[in-house]
């Protein structure tokens, strides 16, 4: 089925039917990460102005008859919209399109399709598929390599075309049209039903597709090809941002190069210099932090090693001391027989556990000393862990201290 807002992709307002209405479940992606599934509504009509996921493209958000749509898919020939509150069947509604998203997603969408025919056309790199991203899409490109003087020579092609004004038609074919033979696809889903769709770029391409797209070139204001990556099997994904992206792209980047000059005390010209600068400024610095460090652990174990006696347990922390620090002073004392119970960390906040000495008891005291300090770890002669309350190390002592004396009175 081609649906209303296929053929009519500039509306944002629309009057149909409430043909099924009945409880669902969904599980809402936010992030990128799962959320528990929703009560809702999963809700039928006798069209819709809501474009249903497909062809690359994700689907529209709006309302009907003012409550919020979560998700609209597409489920043979029918297009199933998912509601916060349920609707009278039979019923006639309002649908109204977030046009912003929608208009968003149009440009994307015939920029990509105008992008993968310039490529092929120019060079012969071929479309395999592509992502419609929430700032930046990319589209994968059948070659393993793309260079710059042919991405810029793509690129003043493309908005040439888009400064043409060149028209964009939609036509549709019935399925088993012969003519649907000479024209591009990466082919048709199973459960394609009713007429197929055919998107026509005058004088540059023609496609079958379902999404939804703008009536003229010249709404996509113009494409930026940003840069490339490699991609998987000798593909090669191109970065791309059309339309009102690229005015919120280049917003973007002002916006950040105005913070790097008061940051920087430079103009523009100088950023790259002097965050190199920086980097190579801040490797030195750490290079001598680092030796500082193992300066310093080795001098806190010579400190306990000149102590006579020589105590059996040795309890020490250091706020901004890290693992090779901890490692450093293990080193130092060189004695297995002495338990050494050692942090690293700010005390609301992460930080490390080590726990060394004999065996026996630092099997026994490293997962307990690690649990008080809320974190996880493991090790038998040395048990390391990362933790979380390291304010609670009065409380490990007093453990470990305990542990000792009951041992020494069975002794």
């Amino acid at each position: 089925m081609v649906f209303y807002c296929q053929r009519h992709c500039y509306e944002k307002e629309y009057a149909t039917k409430v043909v099924s209405c009945k409880p669902a479940k969904l599980e809402l992606v936010v992030d990128g990460k799962k959320k528990k599934k929703v009560d809702c509504f999963e809700t039928t009509f006798e069209d819709t102005l809501l474009f249903p996921e497909g062809g690359g493209q994700p689907d529209d958000r709006g309302t009907v008859n003012g409550i919020s749509v979560l998700r609209v898919i597409r489920r043979g020939g029918e297009a199933v919209h998912y509601l916060e509150k349920p609707l009278e069947v039979g019923g006639m509604v309002n649908q109204c399109v977030d046009w912003a998203r929608r208009h968003d997603h149009m440009q994307q969408h015939s920029g990509q399709h105008l992008i993968t025919a310039i490529a092929d056309s120019m060079y012969g790199y071929a479309t395999s598929s592509w992502y419609l991203g929430e700032n930046i899409s990319y589209i994968e490109l059948d070659t393993p390599k793309i260079s710059q003087e042919e991405i810029d020579a793509v690129e003043e092609v493309v908005n040439q075309r888009i400064r043409d004004a060149t028209p964009v038609v939609i036509t549709e074919y019935d399925a088993a049209d012969p003519k649907l033979q000479e024209i591009r696809t990466r082919g048709l889903p199973e459960d394609v039903v009713g007429p197929v769709r055919v998107v026509t770029i005058e004088n540059v391409d023609a496609n079958m597709c379902c999404g939804t797209h703008v009536r003229n070139l010249s709404d996509l204001q113009a494409i930026k090809l940003l840069h490339t990556e490699k991609g998987k099997a000798n593909k090669t994904l191109l970065y791309f941002v059309a339309g009102q992206r690229v005015l919120r792209y280049l917003g973007e980047c002002v916006e950040r190069e105005r913070q790097l000059n008061t940051i920087l005390h430079s103009c523009p010209a100088d950023h790259t210099r002097l965050v190199e600068k920086i980097q190579n400024d801040l490797k030195s610095s750490l290079r001598s932090l680092r030796e500082a460090m193992k300066d310093l652990a080795i001098s806190e174990g010579q400190k306990f090693t000149v102590l006579d006696p020589r105590p059996s347990v040795y309890f020490h922390h250091r706020r901004d001391g890290d693992m090779d620090y901890l490692s450093a002073i293990i080193n130092e004392i060189n004695d297995d027989n002495v338990l050494k119970v050692l942090t690293v960390g700010e005390d609301k906040g992460p930080g490390c556990l080590v726990v060394h000495g004999p065996q026996n008891l630092v099997s026994e005291i490293g997962p307990k000393a690690c649990e008080i300090l809320e974190g996880r770890g493991g090790g038998k002669t040395r048990f390391t862990g990362k933790v979380t309350r390291l304010g609670k190390r009065n409380e490990v002592e007093k453990y470990v201290r305990s542990i000792l004396e009951n041992k020494t009175n069975e002794v």
